[in-house]
């Protein structure tokens, strides 16, 4: 992860504004503003880590918000602990060396990204493992919160899942409303061939066996199964499996940890599960302080 473009900077610089991290009234009222401290990041749960550069990266962005502080900093982390690795309850994650009002006036925003980060990088890795020996991978999709999809598929990343689309010029996916207002299955893919630019890739989503026949038969490219049972997904990955050309099949709607596996089963190639980046819940860190 690129902590340093354009985009990132963006959304760092929008979270230390919206807390005011540079009017931070207690610190000013409280603390010698030549005082120094060290802060030790800890996991109070296990889970998998992600977005440890965000540390470093908002400490500079900070400075930047605020001219008048120039004063020196460290990040200390140790080599056994990177992002996508099982960190253990009490596990330490980071040291911070730097001015006390500073590290108190970032002390929420550095959290709140590890904290969100690797709280959808642990659920992934729960997904990622309930399938494990499958061909089946499992995917994001774009129910990210607003203005954090970076974030968000990273977190996606690091927990061993991967990436959809990333925007809705990254492919061609035609859903049931694209469908609906293009008159059909066999209109929507004709437009989609006919206007592409490129080679972009063209995902029709069907919802029964039937619909995927017909996408079939009009040389659709990829398929999406939509809230579809594991036994027609199975029928689906059984029809595909005689064509011959290879056609990716992947299922999405109503995924659980409850049912992943048994849709995984059925050789399908992808599983999309909005949920892990739309219902994450947050893990549990701490920054505790002490002078230097």
């Amino acid at each position: 992860m690129e902590w340093n473009n354009r985009r990132l900077t963006a959304i760092i610089e929008n979270a230390l504004q919206e807390d005011r991290a540079t009017r931070d009234a207690t610190s000013t009222a409280c603390i010698d503003p030549n005082q120094r401290a060290i802060a030790t990041i800890l996991a109070k749960q296990d889970c998998i880590l992600a977005g440890l550069g965000c540390v470093a990266r908002i400490l500079d962005v900070y400075e930047q918000l605020d001219p008048s502080v120039h004063a020196h900093y460290e990040v200390t982390i140790h080599g056994e602990v990177f992002d996508g690795v099982r960190l253990k309850k009490g596990q330490q994650i980071a040291v911070i060396r730097h001015n006390a009002r500073v590290i108190l006036s970032c002390e929420r925003v550095i959290l709140n990204f590890l904290q969100r980060m690797s709280g959808t990088a642990t659920l992934t890795r729960k997904f990622v493992d309930a399938i494990a020996g499958t061909k089946a991978r499992i995917l994001d999709t774009r129910k990210t919160a607003p203005g954090l999809r970076a974030i968000d598929k990273y977190g996606v990343r690091c927990g061993g899942g991967q990436n959809h689309r990333l925007d809705l010029s990254d492919g061609i996916l035609i859903k049931n409303n694209h469908i609906a207002l293009a008159g059909g299955i066999v209109p929507a893919l004709e437009l989609a061939r006919k206007n592409r630019k490129g080679k972009q890739p063209i995902e029709i989503e069907v919802r029964t066996v039937k619909e995927l026949q017909e996408a079939l038969d009009h040389k659709a490219e990829a398929i999406l199964l939509d809230n579809m049972s594991p036994e027609d997904v199975k029928k689906a990955v059984d029809i595909c499996s005689k064509l011959d050309r290879r056609i990716p099949l992947e299922c999405s709607g109503g995924i659980r940890l409850e049912n992943v596996r048994a849709y995984a089963e059925t050789g399908v190639d992808f599983i999309s599960v909005g949920l892990l980046t739309h219902s994450p819940s947050a893990v549990d860190m701490s920054l505790r302080v002490q002078p230097a």
